[in-house]
């Protein structure tokens, strides 16, 4: 009987996880959520006698609340992600480990981002609120990727994740959300190098499959947060502030990674790996093209609203 091809995968690879896992564990310094948080701005609610929300409350602007919000609705659908992950990888061995521990930095960042959005009310909490319900019930479901588009897909994403977090925090001009912000994509980034070094070790075992699965994600990207009610018009205000808009997807997510992968150096490729890699270029010519359009349309509206009348 012929192994699969996602359970050799997951057997060739496990040295690599534990390998990985090990270094994860010596440069992760930890650390304490309650510590990033401004307790002393908060106080009750309404319910509690206290003073129920008003937008003039917040000292953040319309788009840090946006991308704030976004960020945060992102990282609450947890349980949905560790299903993906655990449905992937397993509970076994050195995976089964990772799948926990990884479950288990995750989920500190949405409680220090929530702490700081309600102690500081710097956002509606109802609202929030409701948003957090609609997206945990909505789910994020990858439809049983195979393991090697998983690795690939959370290496973008991880670091995608990581830079949205970073420039939100310089955004919002707070000294406090700067910091808890940094901290959390500091996270982020250990997380996108365990799986940045597994889509190396895996090209190393199935170069054309691996390929075609790096192809795959980066054509069909979507961020996870992409469930969230209104995300299309979240996401368009957060790329014109320049947070998070495709010449950073382009130039700070996507080709990091394919250089450090060098994709278009490898050799020995099949026919499957070739076709791959011709679909991949042509993507990147387009979207390269795009982020152009874009940065072209941003810059004439910045230019409309400067004149003044």
């Amino acid at each position: 009987m012929t192994t699969p091809l996602s359970t050799r995968l997951l057997l060739d690879l496990e040295p690599t996880v534990a390998a990985n896992l090990d270094r994860h564990l010596e440069v992760t310094k930890e650390w304490m959520p309650h510590e990033y948080v401004p307790w002393s701005r908060g106080r009750d609610f309404g319910d509690l006698g206290g003073q129920a929300w008003e937008l003039g409350q917040s000292s953040l602007s319309p788009i840090a609340r946006t991308a704030l919000e976004v960020n945060l609705l992102t990282e609450d659908n947890l349980p949905s992600y560790h299903r993906e992950i655990e449905r992937a990888f397993g509970r076994d061995g050195a995976w089964g480990t990772w799948v926990h521990r990884w479950t288990a930095e995750e989920g500190r960042h949405a409680i220090c981002i929530r702490d700081y959005l309600l102690v500081t009310r710097g956002v509606d909490p109802d609202e929030l609120e409701r948003a957090r319900m609609r997206t945990m019930q909505t789910g994020f479901d990858t439809g049983d990727k195979h393991p090697l588009n998983v690795f690939a897909y959370v290496s973008f994403q991880e670091l995608a994740t990581r830079i949205s977090h970073r420039n939100t925090g310089r955004y919002t001009q707070d000294p406090v959300a700067d910091k808890l912000l940094a901290r959390v994509a500091a996270d982020e980034n250990l997380h996108m190098l365990f799986y940045r070094n597994l889509v190396t070790a895996a090209l190393e075992i199935e170069p054309s499959q691996t390929l075609r699965a790096i192809a795959d994600e980066v054509i069909g990207f979507q961020m996870p947060g992409s469930i969230i009610p209104g995300f299309a018009r979240k996401a368009a205000l957060i790329a014109k502030a320049g947070i998070y808009d495709l010449r950073i997807h382009h130039d700070d997510v996507v080709w990091p990674l394919l250089r450090h992968w060098g994709v278009f150096d490898l050799e020995g490729l099949d026919g499957v790996g070739e076709k791959a890699r011709e679909e991949l270029s042509a993507f990147l010519t387009r979207l390269d093209t795009q982020a152009g359009r874009f940065e072209e349309r941003r810059a004439r509206s910045a230019n409309r609203h400067s004149v003044t009348p």
